[in-house]
């Protein structure tokens, strides 16, 4: 029923292995995914993987740093699998413990381990369990506890039985007659039910014990006949008078009316002839600094503040508890005070679910705060827990640091790419082979396509690399003339003068209402005509649930197979996030004609200076695409490009 099963460590030493009878096909692939896929990417919360027409099962053994997989075939169903898993890790750490405890890799190469004849019976064990515990027969009427009610019993009154029928009624009689054994005057009636509601307007934002307490006293002021003290309304605060509207000043609007005036100019449409070429020298705001070699990583500034907080928080409780330390306390044993210190502190004990329980609950609710997708947030603490759990920890170590460091290196090898992503070597690389390196941008609407090729297209520029942007977005009103107007901003910041007369950047467009993917295939075919270096695509919004334009979507990237294809998401999404790159993903492999579709790429994430310390997002797409983040937009000017920086944005988004 097993095609194989393997136990090996985490250093990659195979210690023992098993192939089922028959079976002639290597494990190494399917064994090899599971590590590249999983293990290595932090994505151990769940315990089974799927390679083509095998199911692995695996489990992490972290006091040994081992690894124990399980193989068989996906059409089968063997509830015995998991069990069986435990037990043979628990059977051969009880027999190889002494083996294991040696640190070395050499140590575990010298070792034999003959785990045959015990595997073999664990697994005869295992099978004989399960055939025992088959479907159980359906039980006749007369066993079933049915079978044993009367129709008396199973009849439902609708006020429950007779007896408390009875008795609701005599409750009820007795509230209606104890108003008519003390008769109160309308006013006095009135005037308690009153000063209740206030009474109850008073308690609020009050503990229990504190309004056990007030009515305490308002009990022994009653008896002792002492007046009652009326509950002090509130005061009012006075209100402010309302200020003036502040006047708004534009950076780029000119500070007098001389500037605005453009009277002593032709009247014919002389000034507006000079605009292209004036653009850069008229607007401040297009003097760009220079970008130059690779982009400038993310960085948040705030980061050494926050640190000089969390040093003044601790010196402010250091200086509560010497304060309350001058207030009369009971004494305590030395040894209760040391106790005291050392609480929370874990002593060389191995790590259980139920320890870490409380801590990753207050990790999970910290990630979803922080704008984390909650599945990917319950995915990343469950496989912390399995990363954790049964390790060792040392002697003055407390199970919050031990599980937020465990997170924090997950979450930082999340986002680290998988593979190299160099786009300026690709480029390099293509133009030796004489033709031109494409991208594509795609995403939902209004998220910043456009924009943030715009921003590629200058850094590309800075590098020396020509351009050709083609306008694949046919259904948007604007959308070609928005791209026209970035490309006129940008050829006024690189003269063609400058580059032998010819534009660094040039506009493919056939107007609206076009197929995009013959569009796409123009504009790569003419950039190969041209010597352009760079392609790159622009393409209409869409939403992941409309099929008609992820069809197109599909078509564009299928025929015209780009080198790049970048999904273009928002910072400020949250859950949906995860919808969105997936049902993308999904329609770019159903829509495809090949065996092995082009999926996405790379992300590029915008609008990453409108959310502060909440970057949880980027979390969500990686951790979905397992695709690195290749650009970052922080901002509306052409310099406002980053790169990635995984530690900085670990440290953003563990930050309390």
């Amino acid at each position: 029923m097993l095609d194989f099963f393997t136990i090996f460590s985490k250093g990659g030493i195979v210690l023992w292995c098993f192939q089922g009878t028959g079976v002639t096909e290597s494990f190494t692939g399917p064994v090899n995914a599971l590590i590249r896929s999983v293990i290595l990417q932090e994505r151990s919360g769940n315990n089974s993987y799927t390679h083509d027409a095998m199911s692995l099962k695996y489990k992490l053994d972290n006091e040994f740093e081992l690894v124990f997989v399980v193989g068989f075939q996906k059409i089968l169903t063997l509830t015995y699998v998991d069990k069986f898993i435990d037990d043979v890790q628990l059977h051969f750490r009880d027999r190889y413990k002494n083996e294991l405890e040696q640190k070395g890799a050499l140590a575990l190469l010298n070792s034999h381990f003959a785990f045959e004849d015990d595997f073999k019976l664990l697994l005869r064990e295992a099978e004989e369990s399960s055939k025992a515990r088959g479907p159980t027969s359906m039980r006749s009427f007369n066993a079933s506890l049915k079978s044993q009610k009367t129709v008396k019993s199973m009849i439902e009154t609708k006020g429950g039985d007779k007896g408390k029928e009875q008795g609701g009624k005599k409750n009820k009689n007795a509230k209606k007659e104890a108003p008519a054994a003390e008769p109160m005057k309308g006013e006095k009636a009135k005037a308690p039910a009153s000063v209740q509601k206030t009474v109850e307007n008073d308690n609020q934002g009050m503990t229990q014990e504190e309004i056990i307490q007030k009515k305490r006293e308002e009990f022994i002021r009653k008896r002792m006949g002492a007046p009652v003290e009326k509950p002090s309304k509130s005061p009012k605060p006075a209100k402010e008078k309302p200020k003036g509207k502040e006047k708004r000043v534009w950076t780029l609007g000119g500070c007098s009316t001389k500037e605005l005036d453009y009277s002593q100019s032709n009247g014919n449409g002389a000034h507006a002839a000079g605009d292209q070429g004036l653009d850069a020298q008229a607007d401040p705001g297009l003097q760009l600094s220079s970008m130059k070699g690779d982009l400038l990583a993310v960085d948040y500034e705030s980061s050494e503040g926050d640190e000089e907080m969390e040093v003044e928080e601790e010196d402010v409780v250091k200086r509560v508890v010497v304060a309350d330390t001058s207030k009369k306390i009971p004494k305590k044993g030395a040894f209760g005070g040391m106790f005291g210190m050392l609480k929370g502190l874990v002593g060389s004990k191995s790590l259980s679910q139920e320890d870490m329980e409380p801590v990753l609950d207050k990790m999970r609710d910290h990630l979803i705060a922080k704008n984390v997708a909650a599945e990917i947030a319950s995915q990343l603490c469950d496989s912390v827990a399995k990363k954790l759990e049964g390790k060792v920890m040392g002697t003055f170590t407390t199970v919050a640091s031990t599980v937020k460091g465990a997170l924090q290196d997950s979450l930082v090898q999340i986002l680290q790419p998988k593979r190299r992503m160099d786009i300026l070597r690709d480029v390099l690389d293509a133009r030796t082979q004489r033709r031109p390196f494409v991208i594509t941008f795609c995403g939902v609407n209004g998220v910043g396509k456009s924009t943030n090729l715009a921003k590629i297209s200058f850094w590309l520029i800075e590098n020396g690399i020509t351009v050709l942007i083609a306008a694949c977005d046919t259904f948007r009103a604007g959308a070609v003339e928005q791209l026209r107007t970035h490309q006129r901003r940008l050829n006024s910041l690189h003269p063609p003068q400058d580059h032998g007369g010819r534009p660094v950047v040039q506009l493919y467009e056939k107007g609206y209402g076009k197929d995009a993917a013959g569009i796409a295939m123009e504009a790569i075919a003419y950039a190969r005509n041209q010597a352009f270096d760079v392609v790159l695509v622009d393409t209409a919004g869409r939403m992941q649930d409309n099929t008609p334009l992820m069809t197109a979507l599909a078509k564009l990237i299928a025929v015209n197979m780009p080198d790049l294809v970048l999904f273009v998401g928002e910072a400020l999404v949250g859950n949906e996030a995860v919808d969105q790159l997936v049902k993308f993903n999904q329609a770019l492999a159903d829509h495809s004609m090949s065996d092995k579709p082009r999926l996405i790429d790379g992300i590029v994430l915008t609008k990453f200076d409108t959310i502060d310390d909440k970057v949880g997002a980027a979390i969500s797409m990686t951790y979905i695409t397992g695709q690195p983040i290749v650009f970052v937009g922080t901002g509306q000017t052409y310099n406002d490009l980053r790169s990635l920086n995984a530690r900085a944005v670990v440290g953003a988004l563990m930050k309390a």
